[in-house]
C-alpha cells in the first residue's frame, strides 16, 4: 500500500492506482467476493485484496483505546 498527499486525498491506495484500502473493504463488508472484485477491477489481484486486509488488521492492531 502507498499514500500520497495528492491521491486520494492520502488514503491508502494499492501501489500503482487510485483503489484505496478503504474501497476493498467496503466492497468485501458489502458482501462482493475477491473474484468479484478483481472482475470489476482488472488492475487489482487477490493478492493486492489480501495486503488491503493485512494493513487494515495491522493498523486495527496498532489502535489503543484511551483511557477517559
Amino acid at each position: 500500500m502507498t499514500t500520497r498527499p495528492g491521491i486520494r486525498f492520502g488514503k491508502p491506495c494499492v501501489m500503482g492506482t487510485r483503489i484505496a484500502v478503504q474501497d476493498i473493504l467496503g466492497w468485501l463488508a458489502s458482501g462482493m467476493s475477491n473474484a468479484e472484485i478483481v472482475e470489476d477491477f482488472p488492475e487489482l489481484t487477490e493478492e493486492h485484496i489480501r495486503a488491503a486486509l493485512a494493513f487494515a488488521a495491522n493498523l486495527e492492531q496498532r489502535t489503543r483505546q484511551l483511557a477517559a
